[in-house]
């Protein structure tokens, strides 16, 4: 057999496999389906807490709007909040680093949408 149909062989093979992959691709965003997950609330709360922390704010949760992780060295979750702000509705949005196997989270950024 020559070298060559052995490729094509493989090609037949191979590509069929890696189109059927499920799961995050690294450095992709993926849409958050449940964003009630107590995790995902864990990760909502602890952006408001540190940004209420870092600047003297007193904003309250008051849901997570929508939600998308990036896989990266840990995961990156980009999260649209809604909160109160003294009776105001505002809408935040707010990226937390998390390498959940270190205990280790970092508010990115925490930017006002409104």
């Amino acid at each position: 057999m020559r070298p060559y149909c052995l490729l094509v062989i493989l090609a037949v093979l191979v590509v069929p496999l890696a189109a059927n992959r499920t799961g995050p691709l690294i450095g992709g965003w993926t849409t958050i389906k449940d964003l009630n997950a107590p995790h995902v609330k864990e990760i909502a709360n602890f952006a408001v807490s540190l940004h209420n922390k870092q600047s003297k704010a007193s904003l309250k949760l008051t849901r997570i709007v929508s939600g998308e992780t990036q896989v990266v060295a840990g995961t990156n979750y980009l999260l649209i909040l809604a909160v109160t702000n003294k009776k105001a509705a505002e809408r935040y949005e707010a990226v937390v680093w998390e390498k959940e196997w270190e205990h280790f989270r970092n508010l990115t950024s925490f930017t006002l949408v409104n």
